[in-house]
Formats: C-alpha cells, sequence, structure tokens
C-alpha cells in the first residue's frame, strides 16, 4: 500500500471564493494563535503543549470552518515543533528553524471527513458549498484526505491523498542506462541520445522583465497592483507548468524504455550556490527530474541507482583513467587510449558501471555484463562520429 496523490482544477463560484479565501484566513489565525500559546505556556509556565491540548483549546471556537480543518492546523502546529526539537536533537543540522508567524496560508485540509462526490462534475465540500471540479481522472484507490489549494494567481486546485495497493510488476524490457545531466543538453544517455534542454525561463525571460517593470510602476495597494501581480504570477505559473509537462513526459518515456537506470547523486542545493550557473541549474530542475523518474520506474517495475558523482566526467571509460578537464571543454580526450567522444555521454557511461553491479560474472565469467561491453562499443562509435563531425 501507498499514498499517490490527484491533483484536479476547481472553478469556485463568487461565494464559494469568498468562503474559502475566508476559511484561510481562519487557519492562520488559528496557527499563529496555537503558536503563541505553546510560546508563551514554555516561556512563563515552562509547560509544552501537545496536539491533545491544542484541540481542547480550540473546542467550540472557530464554528464557520469545518472541525477537521480546525483539527488539520492544530496537527501542524504541532509537527512544527516536533520537527524543531528533531533537528535540534540533530548536531549535523546547522539550521534549526524554530516555528514561525504564518502572514498567509494557502491551503486547507480535510483528513477524513467534510467532503464528497455527488457527481463526475461536483464535489460538495463542508461550510463551502459544491464545488465544481474537472475530473479529468478518476481517483483510484481509497480517498484518505482532501486538500484545496490556491496558488498564487488566485487558480484553486483540489488534491486528494489515496491509499493505493500497488501490485509486483516485472518490467518489460532488460536494458540498462545511465544518465548524465546537464546545462548543453539537459541528458545524455549512455546509449548516445542526447536530450536538448528546453530553457522555459530563458525564453520567458523578455516577458516577465516586461511584467516585472509593469508591477514596480504601480501604486502599492491599488486594484491595478493586484492585477499585474496576477499577471506576473500566470507567466511564473505558465513556465512552470512547462517545465514540469517536459520532465513528467522524458522520465516516464525513460522509466517505461528502461528497467535499471543508473543516475548521479547530485547535492543541487549545493550548486545553486555558483551564482554564475544558478539561474540554469535551477530552471533544469535536475532534482525534480530525479524524483519523478525514481517514482515512476518503480511504477513500471524498474530500478533506479544512485551513484557517487565524482570523477565521472573525467574518468575515461574505455580505460579507466583519470584526466583533468575543464568545464568548458566539451569533448573528452584521453592521452593514454586515445580514446575520444563527447564529455557527456563518457560520464553517462561511466555512471551506469558504476551503478551495474558487476560483482556477478555473466555466463561468459567476465566482470563485465555483455550490456557494459556493447554500451562501451557503442560509445566508441559515437565517439569516432563525433571526432569525424
Amino acid at each position: 500500500m501507498e499514498l499517490r496523490m490527484y491533483k484536479y482544477r476547481t472553478y469556485p463560484s463568487r461565494k464559494q471564493n469568498a468562503r474559502l479565501i475566508n476559511s484561510l484566513k481562519t487557519c492562520k489565525q488559528i496557527y499563529n494563535e496555537l503558536l503563541a500559546l505553546s510560546i508563551d505556556s514554555y516561556k512563563f509556565g515552562n509547560v509544552t503543549i501537545n496536539k491533545f491540548d491544542y484541540n481542547n483549546f480550540l473546542k467550540g471556537k472557530f464554528m464557520d470552518v469545518h472541525s477537521q480543518v480546525v483539527q488539520n492546523v492544530s496537527d501542524r502546529v504541532h509537527k512544527a515543533f516536533a520537527n524543531f526539537f528533531r533537528r535540534v536533537k540533530d548536531n549535523s543540522c546547522k539550521k534549526k528553524g524554530f516555528p514561525r508567524f504564518k502572514s498567509r496560508v494557502n491551503s486547507i485540509t480535510f483528513p477524513q471527513s467534510g467532503f464528497k462526490f455527488i457527481s463526475n462534475k461536483h464535489i460538495k465540500v463542508s461550510k463551502i458549498g459544491n464545488l465544481l471540479i474537472i475530473l479529468h481522472r478518476v481517483p483510484k484507490g481509497k480517498i484518505k484526505t482532501l486538500t484545496i489549494k490556491q496558488n498564487k494567481s488566485g487558480q484553486w486546485f483540489a488534491i486528494f491523498s489515496c491509499e493505493v495497493d500497488i501490485p509486483q510488476i516485472n518490467h518489460p524490457s532488460t536494458e540498462k542506462v545511465g544518465i548524465d545531466v546537464g546545462l548543453e543538453s539537459f541528458a545524455t544517455l549512455s546509449n548516445g541520445e542526447f536530450v536538448s534542454n528546453p530553457i522555459y525561463l530563458v525564453k520567458s525571460e523578455k516577458r516577465i522583465k516586461v511584467l516585472q517593470r509593469r508591477l514596480s510602476r504601480k501604486v502599492k495597494g491599488s486594484a491595478n497592483r493586484r492585477k499585474a501581480r496576477f499577471r506576473l504570477a500566470k507567466q511564473h505559473i505558465k513556465v512552470a507548468n512547462q517545465r514540469s509537462d517536459f520532465l513528467h513526459k522524458l522520465s516516464h518515456r525513460i522509466a517505461k524504455s528502461f528497467a535499471f537506470i543508473a543516475i548521479e547523486d547530485l547535492k543541487v542545493a549545493n550548486m545553486v550556490r555558483n551564482h554564475h550557473l544558478a539561474k540554469s541549474i535551477s530552471d533544469a530542475s535536475w532534482s525534480f527530474f530525479f524524483n519523478c523518474l525514481s517514482y515512476k520506474a518503480v511504477m513500471c517495475g524498474g530500478k533506479v541507482e544512485k551513484v557517487n558523482p565524482r570523477n565521472t566526467s573525467k574518468t575515461c571509460s574505455k580505460c579507466g583513467s583519470v584526466m583533468e578537464i575543464n568545464l568548458s571543454q566539451r569533448e573528452f580526450l584521453c592521452y593514454k587510449c586515445g580514446f575520444a567522444c563527447h564529455r557527456d555521454l563518457n560520464a553517462s557511461v561511466n555512471i551506469l558501471m558504476v551503478g551495474t553491479d558487476c560483482s556477478e560474472p555473466n555466463a561468459c565469467g567476465d566482470s563485465t555484463s555483455t550490456t557494459e561491453q556493447s554500451v562501451a562499443s557503442g560509445i566508441v562509435e559515437a565517439g569516432t562520429i563525433f571526432n569525424n563531425s
């Protein structure tokens, strides 16, 4: 059994929109009151409050919001303190992150009840009404929770958390692949395929700059500034949707085609500290791609193996020699064996070789699998083509 999320677009009426916004404001008020109560109780009475005390404190209050939503807010405060104390005990965690007061709440959650489908186009939500929902696919499994969320452009979404029984699946293919991600090409596969980088943010940057300048000229607090902020937010959301669509489709195709996928265990949060490449790395969204690839591979019956990226671009995939190579140098040339190919293609083969378990000998008694040998021969041909071009 596992939890799977289903997200749908909802279109509340004007009255329903006002009720939803009022619910978000009430949840923000509840959260801040409970946080202040916990701080004052410990500060003046040295008393720690748990979520059951929160629920007793909230009993009979905030009747304009469903009781399950109120209890979920108290659970959020409890988890915020629990995570804080966990980080305090963890010496490796530098930022402890004490819970802070919220200026805005973006979602409300119904953990158990308070909602039900009345048709394939409407869902009845307590204290809100019958919301119009675009049910583009039927949620599978047992529905556990409903979260109604608003993004920064004012769009509303209904997100269902469903408990699904996943059967054991055998992948139809036995192929293996190593993937090297980059900025010149988004991904380079060990079979010689190059996936171009769509750079959606760069393509929309001109439009975003225009909208940002228009927003900066508007008077703060005015209706025109609010409209300009929504237009800018919609443009950013469009870029995010384009990137998400590209990554979902690419990860699905790779997960369907290969039973074993080797990827780099990159620390992307540390890489974006490079201010020269931070925007390009964020636009590529490698972490999101790896997450999509991981769960899609499991759904298809495959496996994803993360490997240490150290020296994967500097090591010759043919003889194993380590060569010093600058980031600007796109062709890998081994001075010992004379092997040459694109550096990303060489890195993807090294990632596959490291990720594949080479301890079990094959039928011929060699320590290297036949898949790796075919890939290595293929990369020599690709390197020859690269040099000739």
